[in-house]
């Protein structure tokens, strides 16, 4: 065989086991039905044309070939009667693998076999024209394939053959997942066609066989098959890509490396799975046929492009079956439920549970595998059912008067949705009120009808009220129902007569008069009303306000008369208005009353003089060089005000001969000295002051004019001031006389206290100089303490509850003074400036009250030193009696003043005083 001659290239069958020829296997065996092989392979275009033939399977059968029928499960291919397989219509495959099965059954005997066609896309390369045509290589079952792989273009023999280049594109190798076994599995065998000559060493490369995963294929280094070593799974990896190499026992590259692909042959080993196993829709009660619901989905990890991924899906069971039994389908390939049937009624049935089952396989239940989930659809409300009154008429009773009270309480019914707005109520009065008393309300939580007064009702007027209300919900209707009969009611609203307050029909009442008439004057008649008409009631009258107490009413009909004059110039008066407030009650049960304001406008009268502002001024005491402005204030009004006119009086004559009035207008006038000078003083100027009433008024008012010397601008000097003020030079000699002999008395008081204060230094006690103790006398709280001696406890000279925790302390003087319980003496108090005689009798009273104080330290208590308990057996030494000797003399410690008379009392036998 020659360099340039190529062997074609074969693909070995994925047993791996080499065929006996089909001659001896027919003698051998005689009528075994069944498929030559377990499964077919084929080499096919990515186009197919209708009608295609791809390949032939051969079933041996033995009742003959027309008994015999064949089925696929895919609706792309068909197999013939005489085993030949087609394609049913126009294809254009993307995948780079077919895979279906070819079932065969026998009439008779009613029994089947299958077997797997795998249909290989071929990837050719520019140089084949053949498949470039669209003809496709297939395996004639017939032939007996090979299980050696030539890769390598062979040599040919030197006969003088040329060599052809041929590119050739290995096919795919397939591997079905979830095989069996037994492993290692033999695949194909690798070979070259130099191994003639000299050893070959064959080995794999890439994933799968030195790359993770590790080892999943293995090749015989000197044989060269190659091997699975375990199941394979196509959802984990669908294809593997390897690389092939031959090298001699040096390592020298024989051949140059060539591609293998693996592929992994998807089976139908995953359930379909829903991406929930709950789902939740609704669809609107009384829906059409094929309204929208939900949609459900389901994915299957197997291949998609087969049957083993191709999921469809149907309704299992429908729970509860009403109004029928079969509501709602779904699509098989979508998954979409629709409603398929109407009568859907919420108020029947709220809500239906659906069991969905996706299957794959296309759906075929005796080769799918199938899953089930729920969908949960509600059906929601929508309002088809007005509201309507649970009765025709209702009735109701309400006080007159009364606002904000609910009268009656309207009760309906709707079957749809509680709370939603299919069934909150709406109220609408629609008669019988059209003066707006009533309005109905709505219990949020009852859905009632609350008839509310909001605007007040009288019985005089309205003895009963005949309402019509219709009720509708917030949502309108849907479409095609129409409002029950039911949805309006009366409803007979009752008054009742209360006693109301009597009122004054002119609230407030304004009357004018005239100020000042006499008391006792007839003003008004101030009278009330009593709304109840149809009950027989007094009123009676009193006064409530008046400020000023100027009037008086009647109590039985109300006419109001003046008990004072009435002034319009009154405090009680605000802008000529005078204002009182009477009460008005009637003797119902229970009594009630009302209140009315009489306002009474006083109009002006001249009862009021005018007044000359102002009561001072000031006025140099040489004419021209200033003037007093007057003018004056009249509590009236006009009319009864200016212009004014003012005058000099006659009497006293001095006034007219000093001052001159000169008239500057209506309301002022000029004060001014009519002679050359006047004398700097304070002088009473009288003006007579007239206003211009009818009759007018007059009034003579006094002035105080300061008369002083003054600079040239017309300003009193300071001197001058003085001298206006009125005092003369013999008053300022006076004044300053008193302020020396009231300084010469202080001076005198303070030299006498000085003295008297020396004198009292000076004076001998009536003691002796030795026994003086007018020192400070301290008394202190506990024996021993002094004024440097304070820093002590306290605590050690209270008295202990009991004896046993005195007894528990440490060794040493335990103290246990107790203070007795009693009235403290008082002591004398000391005079703030005491005689100097009186000190030794206070000093002496001090000292016995000291004495006989039961509550002042020391106390007479028991000092316990060092108790060591009873039972000593030391003998007793009350037998050494301390006592004097008899002839030791104590009368010196009578000399030593009152400080040490307790003790020469006791030691020197003398009588205390």
């Amino acid at each position: 065989m020659t360099t340039g001659s190529v062997l074609p290239l074969l693909l070995l069958g994925l047993s791996g086991a080499l065929r006996a020829h089909r001659e001896d296997l027919t003698v051998r065996e005689a009528c075994k039905a069944g498929f030559s092989e377990e499964g077919y392979t084929a080499l096919i275009s990515p186009n197919v044309l209708e009608g295609e033939k791809l390949l032939k399977v051969k079933f041996s059968s033995c009742v003959g070939t027309k008994g015999t029928q064949y089925e696929t499960n895919s609706l792309d291919f068909k197999v013939g009667a005489d085993g030949t397989v087609f394609a049913t219509r126009e294809l254009k495959i993307p995948s780079e693998q077919v895979a279906f099965t070819v079932t065969a059954r026998e009439r008779q005997s009613a029994e089947q076999w299958d077997a797997m066609v795998r249909l290989l896309v071929a990837q050719t390369s520019s140089a084949h024209s053949e498949h470039k045509k669209g003809k496709t290589e297939t395996l004639d079952p017939s032939q007996s394939p090979k299980d050696t792989l030539l890769p390598w273009p062979q040599h040919q023999s030197s006969g003088g053959l040329r060599r052809q280049k041929r590119d050739w594109v290995i096919p795919p190798i397939n591997v079905p997942e979830n095989s069996r076994g037994p492993f290692p599995q033999q695949l194909v065998r690798i070979r070259s066609d130099k191994d003639n000559d000299i050893p070959i060493r064959y080995s794999i490369t890439g994933v799968g066989a030195d790359q993770p995963p590790m080892e999943v294929f293995n090749i015989d280094s000197m044989s060269g098959r190659m091997y699975v070593t375990r199941p394979m799974d196509r959802e984990e990896r669908a294809s593997y890509h390897l690389r092939a190499h031959a090298v001699d026992m040096n390592g020298n590259k024989v051949e140059n490396p060539i591609d293998l692909y693996i592929y992994v042959i998807d089976m139908n080993d995953n359930r379909p799975e829903f991406i929930n196993q709950v789902y939740n829709g609704s669809v609107d009660e009384g829906s059409k046929p094929g309204t929208y619901v939900m949609t459900v989905t389901a994915n299957d990890a197997d291949d998609s492009t087969t049957a083993n991924g191709m999921v469809r899906y149907r309704i299992v069971t429908q729970t509860p079956q009403s109004p029928s039994q079969n509501m709602f389908t779904i699509n098989s390939e979508t998954g979409d439920i629709v409603t398929v049937a109407a009568g859907l009624d919420r108020e029947k049935v709220q809500q239906y549970t659906v069991i969905v089952q996706a299957t794959d396989m296309e759906g075929n239940l005796n080769y799918g595998l199938s899953n089930t989930a729920t969908a949960i659809i509600t059906v929601t409300d929508v309002n088809d059912n007005p509201p309507e009154f649970t009765t025709s008429t209702f009735a109701g009773e309400v006080p007159e008067n009364r606002i904000e009270t609910v009268v009656a309480n309207l009760t309906v019914m709707d079957r749809d949705q509680p709370h939603s707005p299919n069934w909150n109520a709406v109220y609408r009065i629609i008669s019988g009120d059209p003066s707006g008393h009533f309005s109905v309300r709505t219990d949020p939580m009852t859905n009632e009808g609350m008839v509310t007064v909001v605007k007040a009702v009288d019985y005089e007027l309205n003895r009963a009220f005949m309402l019509t209300v219709m009720v509708s919900n917030q949502a309108p209707l849907a479409s095609g129902i129409q409002m029950s009969f039911q949805s309006t009611a009366g409803v007979t609203i009752s008054v009742t007569d209360v006693n109301e307050a009597p009122y004054f029909p002119s609230n407030h009442k304004l009357i004018r008069l005239e100020e000042g008439v006499p008391a006792g004057t007839a003003l008004t008649t101030f009278s009330a009303v009593d709304p109840d008409r149809f009950m027989q009631q007094a009123v009676r009258y009193s006064k409530l306000s008046d400020p000023a107490n100027w009037l008086h009413i009647n109590t039985s009909n109300g006419q109001i008369t003046t008990a004072a004059v009435l002034d319009r110039e009154s405090l009680y008066t605000k802008n000529n208005v005078y204002e009182a407030t009477f009460l008005a009650a009637d003797n119902g049960i229970p009594p009630a009353s009302g209140t009315g304001t009489l306002q009474i406008y006083l109009i002006d009268i001249n009862d009021n003089a005018p007044q000359l502002l102002p009561k001072e001024a000031q006025i140099c005491e040489r004419p021209g060089l200033n003037a007093i402005n007057i003018t004056a204030a009249d509590a009236d009004m006009d009319p009864n005000i200016g212009p004014y006119v003012f005058e000099l009086p006659f009497i006293p004559t001095t006034v007219r001969k000093n001052w001159t009035i000169t008239r500057l207008n209506g309301d002022y006038a000029q004060l001014s000295l009519r002679i050359l000078y006047l004398e700097a003083g304070v002088y009473d100027v009288p003006i007579i002051v007239t206003d211009s009433g009818n009759p007018p008024l007059s009034n003579t008012s006094v002035i105080k004019v300061k008369v002083c010397p003054c600079d040239e601008n017309g300003d009193c000097t300071t001197v001058g001031a003085v001298a206006a003020a009125g005092l003369g030079t013999g008053a300022i000699v006076a004044i300053l006389i008193c302020i020396v002999i009231l300084l010469i008395m202080v001076l005198l008081f303070v030299v006498w206290m000085k003295r008297r204060e020396k004198e009292r230094h000076t004076k001998q006690l009536l003691i002796d100089p030795e026994d003086d103790v007018r020192d400070n006398i301290l008394k202190y709280d506990e024996e021993g303490g002094g004024e440097e001696d304070q820093d002590y406890d306290l605590s050690q000279l209270q008295q202990p509850e009991a004896m046993e925790h005195v007894l528990s302390k440490a060794p040493g003087v335990r103290r246990v003074d107790e203070r007795p319980v009693g009235a403290e003496p008082q002591y004398p108090v000391r005079p703030v400036v005491p005689h100097p005689g009186d000190i030794g009798d206070f000093i002496n009273e001090g000292l016995r009250a000291a004495d006989n104080d039961p509550t002042a330290p020391p106390y007479d208590s028991l000092l316990v030193f060092d108790y060591e308990g009873s039972g000593s057996t030391a003998g007793s030494v009350s037998s050494l009696d301390s006592s004097s000797s008899g002839d030791q003399d104590y009368d010196y410690l009578n000399d030593w003043g009152p400080r040490f008379k307790k003790l020469a009392d006791m030691y020197g036998g003398g009588e205390e005083d």
